[in-house]
């Protein structure tokens, strides 16, 4: 008889509700990349956290919102997806935005998978409003659908974290680990890698450059001294993407591969040589191919 417990928890929201903060701050490691533009997370990433005797498995799902290109419609895809397959979803909104035309959207599809797994609120960024303001809000969410539990989060600041953190893990279902407890997440380093490098492309592009980029790990060398060599490509749709990417005399890709290289060796915990291309791919949002290795599925038409 065992009295270890496992299982997937899937947070689902709107883009930019704080999931992959909140991901992150419950594994205590950056494995999702956290920026200020919407629908950064692309693929169901998952990190592990240890509880107690329980081993919560997160399923980091797409900002879900409403799809206009195939990619959109891959990503809203992949988080009902992750939603469905989990034992427990949360779904995380702001407080101080209130309930959205897109919280109740998200509301309403709940309903038609109501009784599968239990769904717990979690109100975050309650650092913004005040008490009287969450209050009303609690109530009317509760209104809406009957959550199993109710969480008054900061997700960045910590704050209610670990009462979420210690209910899921006495929720999950009873049986083995399903990873090694030193493990913190289940993507390839490949992976998290070309996603460190995307995220810093975000960050230094803002609005310049939407989404219609990609990076991907070509090769990846382990050197006899420790260190490891990892050369990716930039993908863009369009030439005039690439010179926004390089930058004035190289110097924008030359920054971003600095600061990429210098996460990616503190995760990683040794030196790194990290060499950046950028190509362009004029239909790389739709190649079958590209998706695969986003974990997404690729659906012909408009279904």
């Amino acid at each position: 008889m065992t009295d270890t417990r496992a299982g997937f928890v899937a947070l689902i929201g709107e883009p930019n509700a704080g999931k992959s903060t909140l991901l992150n701050r419950m594994v205590g490691a950056k494995v999702s990349i956290v920026t200020h533009k919407v629908q950064t997370t692309r693929t169901r990433i998952r990190g592990i956290a240890m509880a107690g005797q329980s081993q919560i498995v997160f399923v980091d799902t797409p900002g879900l919102f409403q799809p206009r290109r195939r990619l959109d419609r891959a990503m809203v895809a992949a988080a009902w997806g992750g939603a469905a397959d989990a034992d427990i979803v949360v779904l995380l909104i702001e407080a101080h935005r209130g309930i959205t035309d897109g919280v109740r959207q998200i509301v309403e599809t709940l309903k038609t998978h109501e009784g599968s797994q239990p769904v717990a609120l979690a109100i975050n960024k309650i650092d913004r409003v005040e008490a009287k303001v969450l209050l009303a809000l609690t109530k009317e969410m509760n209104a809406l659908y009957p959550f199993v539990r109710t969480f008054l989060i900061s997700a960045e600041k910590g704050h209610g974290v670990e009462d979420l953190r210690d209910w899921l893990a006495g929720e999950l279902p009873e049986g083995p680990w399903l990873y090694p407890e030193d493990q913190i997440a289940d993507l390839p380093l490949r992976m998290i890698a070309a996603e460190i490098t995307r995220e810093k492309l975000t960050l230094r592009l803002h609005q310049e450059l939407p989404y219609q980029l990609t990076v991907e790990t070509e090769s990846w060398e382990e050197r006899e001294d420790g260190s490891a060599r990892i050369d990716q490509i930039v993908y863009v749709a369009r030439d005039g993407h690439k010179g926004i990417i390089l930058g004035k005399k190289g110097e924008t890709i030359k920054s971003v591969s600095q600061s990429a290289r210098a996460e990616l060796e503190d995760f990683m915990g040794r030196k790194v040589h990290l060499f950046l291309q950028v190509k362009v791919r004029p239909n790389w949002l739709e190649e079958r191919e590209r998706y695969n290795e986003m974990g997404l599925d690729f659906r012909d038409g408009n279904e």
